[in-house]
């Protein structure tokens, strides 16, 4: 079977995570807005009255079962990909930490959008300015101090053992993209979670990441996705 996986053609963004296990998993799959007309397919299945239309992208395509949300959607491939533990009691886990990273990313956007995505940054600098100092003070030590000690107190390669997961690949992409937003601010507190900067040099020599990474199927990160670069934030 070949996915089929719908999300915005010009962003990294949430559909990320979802291209990040299908690549690591070898499964085939089309990156349908990218392609021809495949925006308007992808506004077509959400507009759709019948079945289970999902709200927004990304969704992935699988058979007859279209499936939404970003930890729903790693939730399904994980267990058939041997990205997530064997167990229903290993498989929660995981999902449940994929959720606690779906939180923190909302909180890595809404530093550079706090009043909302409806308005320009240009119109919400100063409060941008403001939640980016409470985010790196506050919330960056709590959401990576997390994984750290839960990396750290397993002893293992990976979060929950000797096998990546999706919440490893997604912890990687989490580590970049905070490099690419916050450079300096990050090349600051990496000294605090060695752990996970080992986890993250890890997933990118693993051999599908790695080609993925120098490929044109990995969308380079812009000021358009969920980690975005300004200069005045990154004091």
């Amino acid at each position: 079977m070949t996915y089929e996986l719908y999300y915005w053609p010009e962003i990294q963004g949430r559909g990320e995570y979802v291209r990040l296990a299908l690549e690591e998993a070898g499964a085939a799959y089309v990156d349908v807005a990218r392609g021809r007309r495949g925006s308007a397919a992808m506004m077509k299945m959400m507009d759709a009255r019948k079945g289970t239309p999902p709200f927004a992208p990304p969704f992935l395509k699988a058979g007859k079962l279209v499936i939404g949300q970003t930890a729903n959607i790693l939730l399904y491939l994980g267990s058939r990909h041997g990205l997530a533990p064997k167990t229903e009691a290993g498989r929660l886990w995981v999902h449940q930490l994929q959720l606690t990273i779906t939180d923190f990313v909302v909180e890595i956007h809404d530093t550079h959008h706090p009043l909302g995505p409806s308005l320009y940054y240009e119109d919400q600098k100063a409060p941008a300015k403001k939640r980016t100092a409470d985010f790196w003070d506050e919330r960056v030590p709590k959401y990576l101090g997390y994984f750290e000690r839960l990396l750290v107190g397993s002893g293992a390669t990976y979060v929950t053992g000797r096998r990546p997961t999706y919440v490893d690949l997604s912890l990687f992409q989490i580590v970049e993209g905070l490099r690419y937003a916050f450079p300096k601010r990050m090349k600051a507190f990496e000294k605090d979670v060695p752990g996970l900067v080992g986890l993250h040099d890890r997933i990118a020599a693993r051999p599908n990441i790695k080609a993925y990474l120098a490929s044109e199927r990995r969308i380079p990160f812009n000021e358009q996705g969920i980690f975005r670069r300004y200069r005045e934030l990154d004091r």
